[in-house]
């Protein structure tokens, strides 16, 4: 069987998070071919890979959101026929959308991008939208705000893409178009698998956002919503990760019936035996911050908090460990706000082996704004660590627990909360017997749902629940589970 992993944003690219999952996910399947279609913002990306590929990838492709129109054919521009352009109107008014129809007209060969952006057919179908929701905006702002809202979606629709039997898109959005397209030229399978719920998270982007303002930051996320149905509509089977996630897909329409949880899973084994404490440790509170240095991960709140809670707690270290290249102008803010709060015991590690470090720590933390359900406070917990978090994603979840009664495994807080998140920190320094045996829950939590031989468990029958339906062998060999939780598993992962 050939799969098709669709991400946008992340794998190869970006160190981390979904991007761990999917270079997991394909290694997990050494005897299944794999390919990967790629969805970046600009050129400037091209082939930059952070990770080496596994032997069973055979094939990259990139799409562009932030390209040109390189249909140089200079001829005549002509008019939509009137499926096309019903097709395109009820894209534009949202009404109905015939997707379809526009996956012929953009796959065709003979479209240009940037003919029906500045064709008479798209400006006639936004008069009308405009005349329907929008007249009270000036008309020349609405045009071209819909031309860069449609420029990308456009691109999207004229990717050629990579044959494959099953596309296993890691969102909905733009990967979940491609998917969906997928299915209609190729009448191949389609597997939507969302870590964070794509529709919210994008909600909550705009929402935050200076570039866009007023009514446009809602013309904005309309379209990350029909992006979205059409995902759900044409998947076959919609993952989340936890219970809350998959409630959310259903209320933005997903079929109920569709839906599935499965939890992430982690290589305990990878954390056993690892290095402790060092001479450079001695009498000090280690706290980890495993991370991208980037404003989704909200690493000012968290250098805020400890430096509150460093003058309270002197024996108190904070290490951001993680890569900074990924948004330097941020990063260096960071920098800056470590040196004008004066605060000592801050060490930046960059891009590190968390093995090497994470047997140093005390406690793990997360200040982020937006997860999933984070690989980071899974691997504290296989080392024994408790973790402070912020009540995003699963957060709360894992720390509380959701289908066991082992315990906290760590403290929740909310998002950007300062204080909060100060005297979590010094909770945890300050009484070692609490913070050891919130460890050892979030360690027992660990090994009864979040082993990576569960994960790979549910994708292997997964996968080869498709294999079956297109008559396609499946070679992978059964997962073996550790037998003493087997039984519990499978009745966990059923659920």
């Amino acid at each position: 069987m050939r799969v098709c992993i669709v991400a946008e944003g992340c794998y190869p690219y970006v160190v981390g998070g979904v991007s761990s999952w999917i270079h997991s996910l394909i290694k997990l399947f050494p005897k299944t071919e794999f390919v990967i279609l790629a969805i970046v913002a600009n050129r400037s990306q091209r082939g930059k890979f952070v990770y080496e590929l596994p032997e069973n990838v055979f094939e990259v492709h990139e799409l562009y959101l932030e390209d040109v129109d390189w249909n140089k054919k200079r001829r005549r521009r002509k008019r939509m026929s009137k499926e096309q352009y019903k097709a395109l109107r009820s894209l534009i008014l949202n009404q109905n959308v015939e997707w379809n129809t526009l996956f012929d007209m953009f796959q065709s060969g003979n479209v240009s991008v940037n003919d029906i952006l500045m064709g008479e057919d798209f400006l006639n179908a936004l008069r009308e939208c405009y005349r329907l929701n929008y007249s009270q905006i000036i008309f020349s702002d609405f045009l071209w705000t819909m031309r860069s809202i449609y420029l990308p979606l456009f691109f999207t629709l004229q990717m050629e893409i990579p044959k494959a039997d099953l596309y296993h898109c890691v969102a909905t959005g733009y990967a979940g178009v491609l998917g969906a397209m997928a299915k209609h030229l190729y009448g191949s399978r389609l597997l939507i698998s969302e870590h964070g719920i794509y529709t919210r998270e994008r909600e909550e982007e705009l929402i935050k956002a200076k570039w866009v303002q007023g009514v446009y930051k809602n013309i904005w996320i309309e379209q990350f919503r029909k992006m979205s149905k059409l995902a759900y509509q044409e998947g076959e089977l919609i993952t989340s990760l936890f219970e809350h996630a998959r409630e959310l897909q259903i209320e933005l329409d997903c079929p109920e019936e569709k839906t599935m949880v499965t939890p992430n899973g982690i290589r305990v084994d990878n954390f056993q035996g690892i290095p402790g404490k060092t001479e450079e440790d001695e009498g000090m509170v280690n706290i980890g911050a495993v991370l991208r240095v980037t404003p989704i991960k909200d690493v000012k709140t968290m250098i805020q908090a400890f430096g509150f809670a460093k003058k309270r707690e002197p024996k108190l270290k904070l290490w951001i460990m993680g890569p900074c290249e990924e948004d330097p102008e941020y990063a260096q803010e960071c920098f800056d706000l470590v040196e004008s709060m004066e605060i000592e015991d801050v060490v930046f590690t960059g891009r590190i082996n968390v093995r090497e470090y994470l047997g140093r720590m005390d406690m793990t933390i997360l200040t982020s704004i937006s997860e999933g359900q984070p690989l980071t406070i899974l691997e504290g917990f296989a080392a024994h660590k408790p973790a402070i978090a912020t009540d995003v994603g699963n957060c709360s979840g894992l720390i509380h627990g959701e289908s066991d009664d082992f315990g906290d495994a760590g403290i929740v807080t909310h998002i950007m909360n300062v204080e909060e998140i100060t005297e979590a920190m010094l909770l945890l320094a300050r009484k070692e017997e609490l913070r050891l045996q919130m460890g050892e829950n979030g360690y027992k939590r660990v090994m009864k749902k979040y082993r990576i031989e569960y994960m790979q468990n549910t994708y292997w029958n997964i996968y080869k629940d498709f294999a079956e339906s297109l008559e396609l062998p499946w070679e992978e060999e059964p997962v073996k589970l550790p037998e003493e939780t087997e039984q519990e598993t499978r009745k966990s992962v059923s659920k």
